[in-house]
């Protein structure tokens, strides 16, 4: 039907004195007795526009006054009685969707723990609105930064026969019913619709570097799953991934372009979403403007994880994990790193390579790989990032040494073969960068229907 958003009935200062249309839901409702105030949502404004009825000359069904009712209202816009902005008062109501009393979004019960529980409604609410609608402004915010800068979007296969991290921690995707009569996995997966085992993939690195490697600069933006058993506020087995691939690019490269990135996007969010933004400050997550403002005008720090090693091992009696080269860094690392040594981001380079993926660079020590992690105050590791191997000898080396299947492997090693260059690229969370800019706690609560262990509502 024909209507205007709320958004634009609200703030149009042109529309005082005409009549217009709106649709949306009731999320308060006052009574006294010459008149009755509704506040009303469409999902376009943090702010709600009220709806002022004249009881002497309107009296709408009462459905149409009961929290949760979707509502059809024509009336006059005026400039608000109180405060900035319009307001709208009533010639007509009409009743679209009645709401029963029993209407699980109530003040007196609406924790984030309990919301999670009705994923299909928790939008209803202030903070789910806001969490998206900064959602959907980073999203365009990314291809915006990387279609100015001469990126090509690339869309990389969702089904894979290879493994990108080589960990194994991939969802399986098969049309074969369970059956115990094949010999060997080869047997069953012959019989399989591809003709081999193939799984849902864990990142668009690979492909994005083929792709990379004939157009220069590419970007993925997409859904990444992951099979990894982890029920922490950190972890989804689906979540969304924004993977940058640059050919003739080394480990600096890669670090500048990722704080690039970041205070770019962190900027969007501010400039766009001034009222989420200032709702979150002040109920989330106290002081998140300053800091947000913070990191998008400061130079990121960087050491080498044998700096941050050094580091950490004089903190290690009051950490959970102690510390030492070799280890993989710990949440409760990363965030010591950021929040009290360097008090800001900072990059983290040239990890041992054992910790580290098959296709990072060696460095020529032997030891090391020309990898990167960025490390934000708050969350810890929200990039990861690295220069790609490009030496097919050391990359097939690499590849034994974790007993991987190479057969599966042969058009990523023949980017070696045929006319390699140095490139690089990382690869940024989706919901971990919402998260940091919302200063929501939960991996959960910044995607619409949160995927993980046990978990598929």
């Amino acid at each position: 039907m024909k209507h205007l958003d709320i958004s634009k009935a609200l703030k149009d200062t042109t529309l005082i004195g005409e009549t217009v249309v709106v649709c949306g839901w009731v999320r308060t409702f006052r009574d006294s007795a010459a008149v009755s105030f509704l506040e009303l949502t469409d999902g376009t404004s943090f702010q709600k526009l009220q709806v002022v009825i004249d009881k002497s000359v309107l009296k709408p069904d009462p459905e149409c006054l009961k929290l949760g009712a979707s509502v059809f209202v024509k009336g006059e816009v005026v400039k608000a009685y109180k405060g900035e902005g319009n307001e709208l008062n009533a010639k007509e109501i009409a009743l679209l969707g009645n709401c029963p009393a029993e209407y699980p979004i109530q003040k007196k019960r609406t924790t984030l723990d309990f919301l999670r529980g009705i994923p299909h409604l928790r939008l209803r609410t202030n903070t789910f609105q806001a969490v998206f609608r900064v959602r959907s402004v980073a999203a365009q915010a990314i291809h915006r930064y990387f279609h100015d800068n001469g990126y090509y979007y690339i869309n990389t296969p969702l089904i894979t026969a290879s493994d990108c991290e080589g960990a194994g921690e991939m969802f399986r995707v098969t049309t074969q019913p369970w059956q115990t009569g094949y010999k060997t996995e080869e047997e069953y997966y012959k019989e399989d619709f591809f003709g081999v085992k193939a799984g849902l993939s864990v990142s668009g690195q690979l492909e994005g570097e083929v792709a990379a490697t004939a157009l220069g600069k590419i970007y993925t933006f997409g859904p990444s799953f992951r099979a990894e058993n982890s029920n922490t506020k950190r972890h989804l087995a689906e979540f969304w991934h924004v993977e940058p691939e640059i050919a003739f690019a080394e480990l600096p490269d890669v670090i500048e372009i990722a704080e690039s990135l970041l205070k770019y996007l962190i900027n969007a969010v501010l400039t766009e979403c001034p009222e989420e933004i200032k709702f979150f400050d002040s109920f989330v997550e106290k002081g998140l403007i300053d800091k947000l403002t913070h990191v998008a005008t400061s130079d990121f720090g960087v050491c080498t994880y044998t700096e941050a090693v050094k580091i950490l091992e004089k903190e290690n009696e009051h950490f959970q994990f102690p510390v030492h080269w070799g280890s993989d860094l710990q949440s409760e690392h990363e965030k010591y790193l950021t929040e009290q040594v360097f008090k800001r981001p900072v990059f983290v380079t040239d990890y041992p390579k054992e910790i580290k993926s098959f296709y990072m660079k060696q460095n020529a020590d032997g030891k090391t790989v020309a990898a990167t992690d960025c490390l934000v105050p708050g969350i810890g590791e929200i990039i990861g990032g690295s220069e790609r191997e490009a030496n097919f000898d050391k990359l097939v080396a690499a590849m034994k040494a974790r007993g991987m299947d190479m057969d599966s492997y042969k058009q990523y090693l023949d980017l070696r073969l045929f006319g390699s260059v140095p490139h690089g690229g990382f690869g940024l969370g989706f919901e971990r960068f919402v998260m940091y800019v919302t200063g929501m706690e939960n991996i959960r609560d910044v995607t619409l229907f949160p995927r993980s262990v046990k978990n598929i509502m």
